[in-house]
């Protein structure tokens, strides 16, 4: 039997009956659009963060590029971010007619190098995407102090770093606006797309509400600013407002399943995660590193287990990002890394059987015994 990288059977079936019962409550309650659970919904996440508003919109990212139109960025500006990412962070970017503008990343955690940040600001800068890669969070310290001396608001991409910390403080409590994405996949996902921005800053908060309605306030058909039909669907929300109240225990469970990748794998060739200090690692995914990775990933696949890249292609590599003009080698750090990484089994339904089978099949094809 086939071993996943990610799989949300198991959790279904654990979790059936609440998640029917939000189906239920949500087709009950006479209001299928911009109801009761996406208010409740957006009021407990904001609440969760300890900032003052959440916007709930249709996906990750929407919520990017909502998130930057609220924050003022236009075409023609620049938007500092990397390019080990999901294409939808830079795919946002350009959706507003900004520039995207590459830095390259730190090795030991492929996390944006903030030290790069400075030089690439320019008197067209517009605004900062930090993404909090694979479940842990920037040097947001550094990258606050850099962005606030030159006055550039900072949009935090949490797609990927639902409950992560640093120093304590959660992920998207740091800029002035941060965007997630409810994905599937993600450490909170939803059954199927869905999004939202969080903020402190009530003029932000709403902006995004005018433009997630049509760019609609209060009255139907009177457009303030022309915005999209970004809104957040109630049987989604009410099921994330379910599994927000567990998030803690999913992430307990990925940082387990870590644990004993960690314990079982320490003694290999791989390069196993790196966590920053003062990080929380929630895991999101497992990325490890061994340059034999497409043997490896061939080999673990005819035994059964599947393995996965994020990302094989730096978004400046694709050809759909050729007119950027960002040449190969220009990002050293990033490049180097794509050639290199593949993520193991992460999810928290991963069962322990199926753990050590991806333990045991690795480290036969390490030749660690």
């Amino acid at each position: 039997m086939t071993i996943g990288v990610w799989g949300y059977l198991g959790e279904y079936h654990s979790e059936k009956d609440d998640i029917l019962d939000a189906v239920e409550t949500v087709f009950a309650s006479g209001r299928l659009v911009m109801g009761p659970s996406v208010e409740a919904f957006e009021q407990e996440f904001a609440g969760f963060h300890g900032v003052g508003h959440c916007v709930g919109v249709d996906n990750g990212t929407n919520a990017l590029v909502l998130g930057l139109r609220a924050l003022g960025v236009e075409r023609g500006d620049e938007v500092i971010t990397v390019s080990n990412t999901a294409a939808p962070t830079v795919v946002a970017i350009d959706a507003v007619g900004a520039r995207p503008v590459f830095v390259d990343v730190r090795e030991e955690d492929h996390l944006m190098d903030v030290t790069a940040v400075e030089a690439a600001i320019t008197d067209r800068t517009a605004c900062i995407v930090p993404v909090h890669l694979y479940g842990q969070c920037v040097d947001m310290t550094a990258l606050m102090s850099l962005a606030d001396s030159r006055g550039v608001p900072v949009l935090e991409d949490c797609a990927q770093a639902h409950g992560a910390r640093q120093h304590g403080r959660l992920a998207g409590t740091f800029g002035r606006a941060a965007a997630y994405s409810f994905y599937p996949t993600k450490v909170l996902g939803a059954y199927g797309d869905g999004g939202a921005v969080i903020t402190d800053d009530p003029q932000v908060d709403a902006e995004l509400r005018r433009l997630r309605y049509y760019g609609m306030e209060r009255t139907y058909y009177v457009v303030q600013t022309p915005g999209h039909n970004s809104r957040l669907d109630e049987v989604q929300a009410e099921i994330l407002r379910r599994k927000l109240g567990r998030l803690d225990a999913y992430i307990d469970g990925r940082c387990d399943i870590a644990r004993r990748y960690r314990e079982g794998l320490g003694d290999t060739s791989l390069v196993l995660p790196g966590q920053a200090v003062g990080n929380t690692h929630v895991y999101y995914v497992h990325v490890v590193r061994h340059p034999d990775r497409d043997q490896i990933i061939d080999e673990l696949g005819r035994c059964g287990v599947s393995l996965n890249i994020s990302y094989p292609w730096p978004v400046h590599t694709m050809s759909g990002f050729r007119h950027l003009g960002v040449e190969r080698g220009s990002l050293p750090v990033t490049e180097h890394l794509a050639e290199q990484i593949f993520s193991l089994p992460m999810y928290p339904s991963l069962p322990p059987r199926d753990q050590d089978r991806v333990i045991t099949e690795l480290r036969r094809v390490l030749g660690a015994g």
